[in-house]
């Protein structure tokens, strides 16, 4: 199992230039784990493809779906003693902390593509492009 951020999952089921990697990622380990809060993050993803047209709602509904088939049984809530002390000895946002919180929580490691994110947590973090040649 691995913990993916809210990017991972984005490129995963959207599209885009590292979708063949997030593909690779996911047949490497198919158990991906995230906050709960990934929900709306990618929500909030979808709402702008939504926006910009790029996407209709029947399209953005059955990505949502398909989605949450990839994380479900998978999502935690992260608590917030373990964000916060997260936010003071980094300068990550609240948001990026509960990803790395939970990673650190269950012991595994956090793919992402955010590089403040692998900047600031290099023990824990690791690039998707790096997970996926592994």
């Amino acid at each position: 199992m691995i913990v993916v951020d809210t990017n991972v999952v984005a490129y995963l089921m959207i599209g885009g230039a590292l979708n063949p990697v997030a593909r690779q990622a996911l047949l490497i380990d198919p158990e991906w784990a995230a906050p709960a809060l990934w929900r709306s993050e990618f929500r909030s993803v979808l709402s702008l493809y939504l926006r910009r047209g790029l996407l209709d709602v029947k399209t953005a509904l059955s990505l949502a779906a398909e989605a949450e088939c990839v994380m479900a049984r998978r999502e935690y809530f992260v608590e917030s003693p373990e964000v916060l002390r997260l936010v003071k000895s980094t300068v990550l946002s609240a948001y990026d902390c509960e990803f790395v919180a939970l990673a650190m929580r269950l012991q595994l490691p956090l793919v992402t593509t955010d590089t403040g994110i692998l900047s600031a947590v290099p023990d824990v973090a690791i690039s998707l492009e790096q997970f996926a040649n592994s």
